[in-house]
């Protein structure tokens, strides 16, 4: 794929739209069939670090000073999941027991600013995208999920399909009562 045309970009909103779609319905299998088996599904969180410019604080470790507040790919990720990972929490969803998601949740995924650029591969495309994941399950719990998402698609077969996902959250600390939706 040499240069990301007009026609590109609109499949892979679709697509993207498409898959928002699948997880408000509930329709995880059919979402599970979205991803590569090689995919790496991994979110990670902010931090409070000081970047280099900063006059706050004198901290006498340079290391501690970063460029972003972004969680390191060699840090304690929220999520860091593969296919059979994803399958199995899906699997555990049907069998009843799954008490954070009984009574399900109800999700709406509102995805924009979708940005589509080449890939590494001839096959594959980047795309950059902004997130609103909202919550509600039982009678009073809310929540609301903001970031940002990075994702790798694959062209498998004629059809797109998730090679990579990193999720990077707005939210510092997670108000939630636990992270069981799929983004």
């Amino acid at each position: 794929m040499p240069g990301i045309n007009e026609d590109v970009t609109r499949e892979v909103e679709q697509f993207l739209y498409r898959e928002a779609r699948l997880l408000d319905e509930r329709r995880l299998h059919e979402w599970l069939e979205l991803l590569t088996d090689d995919v790496r599904y991994w979110m990670a969180g902010r931090t409070n670090r000081y970047p280099k410019i900063s006059k706050a604080i004198a901290i006498l470790d340079p290391d501690r000073y970063v460029e972003d507040d972004i969680t390191r790919e060699d840090e304690l990720a929220i999520l860091d999941e593969d296919k059979r990972s994803l399958a199995a929490r899906v699997a555990r969803l049907d069998t009843g027991m799954a008490w954070a998601e009984d009574p399900p949740s109800r999700t709406r995924h509102l995805i924009s600013n979708i940005e589509v650029e080449a890939g590494d591969a001839a096959y594959e495309v980047k795309v950059y995208s902004n997130f609103v994941v909202y919550r509600s399950r039982a009678e009073t719990e809310q929540d609301f999920y903001v970031g940002a998402r990075r994702d790798v698609l694959r062209r498998v077969g004629g059809a797109w399909q998730i090679a990579g996902r990193k999720i990077i959250l707005d939210q510092n600390v997670l108000l939630a009562k636990n992270v069981s939706i799929f983004f």
